[in-house]
């Protein structure tokens, strides 16, 4: 059954907030959102009010490093699918994580979102965070924390995420990343975690091959190129040699072991030594019983 809360257009800021709302606030220097929740309670506040469904999220944004003296903007996000699957997933190069998202997306209709597509688009766009992500790039330095996490951010709260669900691909990648994920109130259901052994990851990073005319990833052993035309052209990464690909892989580790200490409870380590298909099968029998608790545990919202 559909609920509704009544909440007013704010017009001035309020000195005196009404203590039925309950806020927490994550702040960086861009902005401040604020998720307020709602009791049915709102419904006396104003006589011309903004509804909302009792699903949806409401974000309370403020600009700049500063709080303004202009009011803030009530923004309605998304309405969100209590069914809708949330899931994080974490390999070390070569290890598959692709190709696993591939399949995942395609079975279960979730949004796939990776943080580098995310800045790479951010940036042809000309956004605010592609802008300031541009100058770190152009000067040569990794772009800040709290830059890729503001657009993340901003991609999980996007209409289709929150129906759909989404598949966030090797991120976060650090334990500060994840709290602030936290913080903004993005919890996964499930943290799927590929384990490949050294000598594989090893083998299939430094076998790789780049077809530069048409962008095709080959494999010198397990992808070979159709011909000898194709075969003379490809080229190597810079950084797919074994001495750079084991640190590389030892970054990787010291990282992902960080962020596994904040999903422990719903982290699952999955084979991902085998075969696509069967890797596969492990994450997707996890995925289905996690839709059918989700479904068997859905119900009505009481407010």
């Amino acid at each position: 059954m559909a609920c509704f809360a009544n909440l007013p257009m704010i017009s001035s800021p309020n000195p005196n907030p009404n203590p039925n709302l309950k806020a927490s606030a994550s702040l960086s220097q861009s902005s401040i959102s604020t998720k307020l929740h709602f009791s049915s309670q709102f419904s006396s506040l104003s006589p011309s009010p903004l509804s909302l469904r009792c699903n949806q999220t409401l974000i309370l944004r403020r600009f700049g490093g500063r709080a303004p003296s202009v009011s803030p903007t009530l923004v309605v996000v998304a309405s969100a699918n209590p069914n809708s699957l949330k899931i994080m997933i974490s390999g070390a190069p070569a290890s598959g994580k692709g190709t696993q998202c591939e399949l995942i997306t395609k079975k279960h209709d979730l949004v796939h979102i990776a943080a580098g597509d995310l800045l790479r688009a951010e940036v042809a766009a000309g956004s605010e965070n592609g802008r300031r992500a541009k100058e770190f790039m152009e000067k040569g330095k990794l772009v800040p924390n709290e830059i890729v996490v503001m657009m993340v951010r901003d991609r999980l709260l996007q209409p289709d995420s929150q129906e759909k669900g989404w598949l966030l691909d090797g991120y976060p990648r650090s334990q500060s990343q994840a709290t602030a994920l936290k913080e903004f109130g993005f919890e996964p259901d499930l943290f799927i975690l590929l384990e490949v052994p050294e000598e594989i990851l090893v083998e299939r990073v430094v076998g790789r091959r780049l077809d530069p005319v048409t962008g095709r990833i080959y494999h010198l052993k397990y992808s070979p190129p159709e011909n000898e035309e194709i075969a003379a052209r490809l080229t190597q990464r810079f950084d797919d040699t074994e001495e750079k690909v084991k640190l590389r892989l030892r970054t990787h580790h010291q990282n992902v072991e960080a962020v596994l200490s904040l999903y422990k409870d719903i982290t699952i380590k999955v084979n991902g030594g085998v075969s696509k298909e069967e890797v596969f099968a492990q994450i997707d029998s996890a995925l289905e019983k996690l839709v059918k608790q989700k479904k068997a545990t859905a119900g009505p919202v009481a407010i």
